[in-house]
């Protein structure tokens, strides 16, 4: 924890532009790709955060004071905002979409449930992915908030899921509570269970890791598979670029596609997409597993949690 620095300072609410909101920040969420931005600039891909400079995150929050014509003070929004109490945003230059959360549904249901994490599960399924019933689908970091996500939307559309995480506990409850089978890629050989799980091979591939679990995957993927890169967090903390394939090649025979996405590439469709979600959350077949930490304090422990594998889901701290 000695890497980060906490500071206390007066706040005095500033007079807004044109466009901005004023927001009391209240959930803050640890998501792995926050370790892009703390690299160098040139090797983090949505601008460095320089030594010194404030954490920026997703963030739950409440409008408090608005100049923007489509928001008012109270409304509950979601955004990329900085590690603290209040903030300042402009949301028509905001380079992750300001979402105002829907009546009925809370911060907490707004930070997991219908979050970005789950978003990205969605349409890297659906739109990338392009999964179909009767499809395999792999997903790699099942037990974190994407993979989680991505399972049980994987499983409501009619296809055959395998999850890999880490450890018995996790593949254990993956098969327990979201019914599909589950690799375990710190105790079991990764590829030999493919093979086992998979005899027909992938067709879609949603890669929250990268690295070794990238290559098994490939090497088992079916023709035309098709392969979503949601995130690489093998690599986040290795201070090295993430590698690709090992073999070109076998994207050219197997015809596979892969391809990266970032979840506001798909903005103009979240509406729709939060509809499906709550028709299957209201008929029990989708539900966020929720790791939340209490107090302000907490942040700089849980981010680093993240990449040890101590955060069970969707991890958050709550400040409110």
């Amino acid at each position: 924890m000695e890497d980060f620095a906490y500071a206390e300072e007066p706040f005095e609410a500033p007079d807004l532009a044109p466009g901005q909101l004023l927001l009391r920040n209240r959930i803050f969420s640890c998501a792995p790709t926050i370790r892009n931005w703390l690299n160098e600039p040139g090797r983090s891909y949505r601008g460095s955060i320089g030594l010194g400079e404030t954490i920026r995150g997703l963030t739950g929050s409440q409008v408090v004071t608005s100049r923007h014509p489509d928001y008012a003070a109270g409304d509950l929004v979601t955004g990329l905002a900085p590690w603290q109490d209040w903030a300042v945003i402009s949301p028509d230059k905001a380079v992750v979409p300001v979402t105002r959360i829907e009546p009925g549904i809370n911060l907490i249901m707004a930070m997991t449930l219908f979050s970005a994490n789950t978003l990205t599960a969605y349409f890297g399924l659906t739109e990338v992915g392009q999964a179909r019933a009767g499809e395999t689908v792999l997903v790699s970091g099942a037990a974190g908030s994407v993979g989680s996500m991505a399972c049980q939307i994987a499983r409501n559309l009619g296809c055959t899921v395998v999850g890999i995480a880490g450890g018995r506990d996790k593949c254990e409850w993956l098969r327990r509570e979201l019914r599909v089978e589950a690799i375990d890629y710190k105790h079991e050989d990764v590829a030999k269970q493919l093979a086992a799980l998979c005899p027909k091979g992938i067709d879609v591939f949603l890669d929250n890791v990268g690295g070794s679990v990238l290559q098994a995957a490939i090497d088992r993927m079916a023709p035309f598979g098709r392969i979503a890169v949601s995130g690489q967090i093998s690599a986040y903390d290795s201070g090295a670029p993430a590698p690709g394939p090992q073999d070109m090649m076998k994207l050219v025979y197997g015809r596979l596609r892969m391809q990266g996405y970032l979840v506001g590439d798909f903005a103009g469709k979240f509406s729709e997409a939060t509809e499906r979600l709550q028709h299957w959350h209201d008929d029990g077949a989708l539900f966020a597993r929720v790791d939340k930490r209490l107090g302000f304090e907490q942040l700089p422990s849980a981010f680093v949690d993240l990449f040890s594998g101590r955060n069970n889901g969707t991890l958050f701290v709550d400040v409110t």
